[in-house]
């Protein structure tokens, strides 16, 4: 339901006298379904408002504003709407994979377009009907980020296990035809849809260009809770090490033909095949890094950039012992870039611990699936924690503007239990070496 959680100061919902629990009901006489309807219709500079007070009163409140200004107004429920569900079984879902035990919303497999434009999160589109593609198009949600996976109709059944599946590319043809910007996503399973079918993939996409912006391709992440789940593998190194050949040859066909390497991949598959990451600027500002695409050669980048700035600076940093803790994945590619820090900035002392995740299972190796409960017994059991000054933790481990892990395991749980600061930081050279001289203070 639309009704109001909270009003911001010195708004025009408070100088309107709405107050929380008030309803709003319409816009210019239509109905507020969803936060779309919302956000479109928020944006005439005149508008007509109607409201159900917690008496039970309806106000009608005429307002005159300018184009981009909102009411100042916070819904209970984000999308006001119920978030719709996946409908798809698809061979590579990661929620199928959780254990038991954790907090219910982390169960709900969501496949809903308006959090796609509001939150970023990748839909499938399967479960919309022309209506919901034409309204999408009319009210200009964009960008959406769409899960793909193949073009293949036939593969992407069985992928998605849904029969209606098929039809991915005329519905993008639709989204992008109609001016919607879209960013796609390929989960890669090894004997599925990688070798032929995603260079087919990759090559029917392009044709879409410019509006479907890029593709992310990601490699599948197996848990080890697969019980009663149909058996997948991951990747072998020669396997990782063709695909990388493979979308290398694409991306330099893309570059020729549209100005843009277009298909990116995320940076599990350099690693397993022992090769380097790409040069900075073959990333393109990094359009992908919300998908992992990136991540390593990003901070590496910023860093290196970062200390000579830093160095020139007249504030002197205060001697530091410092633990970051990360995934498996990254530990060595972090030991090395902070070798550079430290031979800068000889007061600084760090340790790299990477943490093994017993929780999801070892073959889970990137720091956003990290829990608190094996950051926990690790540090136990391998370093010497009273050591140091600070634990400094990625804030790819934490909830969106949050500091609360996957496992509901608190910052403040972890400063706690070990009695010096845990830090959230975010994932950005500047960011890390601010944090690793200062404290977090500012220089």
């Amino acid at each position: 339901m639309n009704r109001i959680k909270s009003i911001d100061k010195n708004s025009l919902a408070e100088e309107l006298e709405l107050e929380a629990g008030d309803i709003l009901l319409s816009i210019n006489g239509q109905p507020i379904v969803d936060i779309i309807d919302y956000m479109f219709l928020i944006n005439d500079e005149y508008i007509e408002i109607e409201i159900e007070k917690q008496n039970g009163e309806i106000w009608e409140l005429e307002v005159d504003k300018s184009f981009d200004e909102t009411l100042g107004i916070e819904f209970e429920n984000p999308i006001i709407d119920h978030a719709r569900s996946c409908t798809n079984n698809c061979v590579f879902c990661f929620i199928d994979q959780l254990p038991k035990g954790m907090r219910e919303s982390l169960y709900f497999k969501d496949d809903d377009s308006r959090l796609s434009f509001l939150q970023g999160n990748f839909v499938t589109l399967t479960n919309l009907k022309d209506d919901d593609i034409n309204r999408i198009i009319r009210y200009r949600i964009s960008p959406i980020n769409v899960s793909v996976h193949t073009t293949n109709p036939e593969l992407r059944q069985k992928m998605l296990n849904n029969k209606f599946a098929g039809n991915i590319l005329s519905r993008l043809k639709q989204l992008t035809d109609g001016g919607i910007t879209v960013n796609a996503q390929i989960v890669l399973c090894p004997s599925y849809n990688d070798g032929e079918a995603l260079k087919s993939t990759i090559t029917d996409l392009m044709t879409l260009r410019p509006n479907l912006n890029s593709v992310a391709i990601v490699p599948i992440g197996l848990t080890a809770h697969r019980e009663g789940l149909l058996p997948m593998r991951g990747f072998t190194v020669a396997e990782a090490a063709s695909t990388i050949e493979i979308v290398h040859d694409l991306q330099r066909v893309a570059l020729e033909r549209i100005g843009t390497r277009f298909a990116f991949l995320a940076d599990e598959f350099y690693i397993l095949a022992g090769q380097a990451f790409p040069e900075n600027e073959a990333y393109e500002s990094y359009i992908q890094l919300e998908d992992g695409i990136g991540m390593i050669r990003k901070l590496e980048t910023e860093l290196d950039e970062a200390v000579p700035k830093y160095l020139k600076k007249q504030h002197k940093h205060f001697a530091q012992k410092v633990i970051i803790v990360t995934g498996t994945a990254a530990q060595p590619f972090l030991e090395e870039m902070l070798a550079k820090v430290t031979k800068s900035f000889p007061s600084v002392e760090v340790h790299v611990k990477s943490i093994v995740n017993h929780f999801f299972g070892e073959k889970i190796t990137v720091a956003g699936l990290i829990t608190g409960k094996d950051i926990q017994t690790q540090l136990e059991s391998d370093v010497k924690i009273s050591d140091f000054d600070r634990v400094l933790m990625p804030a790819s481990m934490f909830r969106s503007d949050e500091e609360i892990m996957l496992d509901d395991t608190s910052i403040d749980d972890l400063n706690k239990r070990f009695g010096i600061p845990f830090i959230k930081v975010d994932c950005t050279g500047e960011a890390l070496l601010q944090h690793l001289l200062y404290g977090g203070k500012h220089a």
